[in-house]
């Protein structure tokens, strides 16, 4: 299955363990996200960031667990985050974490990409269950 959507997202830093050195900033933020369509769903996670001193060149790793109801089915699963972004070209992976389904969403398995127009978010997810 492929699905389409939209989702709000807010960032909120938290304190970090580590501290960035010669020009390196790591960051730790909190993840909150409400997602629409037939995704519909909230979702909590962290998120540590590394930002370089050249301009569009960063790094991110996330976890975040979404609850609520997938195509109609209840239960909620985890998705983990990889990005990288090399002087402003990006790269970037969301995949379910195998066995993190819970619910009606037990055995589900899947990517999912983010894209961002006019300062919207937009998700397409395309999953198996």
């Amino acid at each position: 299955m492929k699905i389409t959507g939209e989702f709000e997202v807010k960032l909120n830093p938290i304190e970090g363990y580590a501290n960035g050195q010669k020009g390196i900033s790591l960051n730790r933020m909190s993840i909150d996200k409400t997602f629409s369509g037939e995704l519909n769903a909230t979702s909590k996670g962290e998120m540590l960031s590394a930002m370089t001193p050249v301009k569009g060149s960063a790094g991110y790793v996330a976890i975040e667990q979404v609850t609520g109801e997938l195509s109609g089915k209840e239960g909620s699963f985890v998705l983990q985050h990889y990005g990288i972004m090399d002087k402003g070209a990006d790269r970037l992976i969301l995949e379910v974490v195998p066995d993190s389904g819970t619910g009606e969403l037990e055995d589900l398995t899947g990517t999912m990409t983010i894209n961002i127009e006019d300062g919207k978010h937009f998700y397409e997810f395309e999953y198996e269950l």
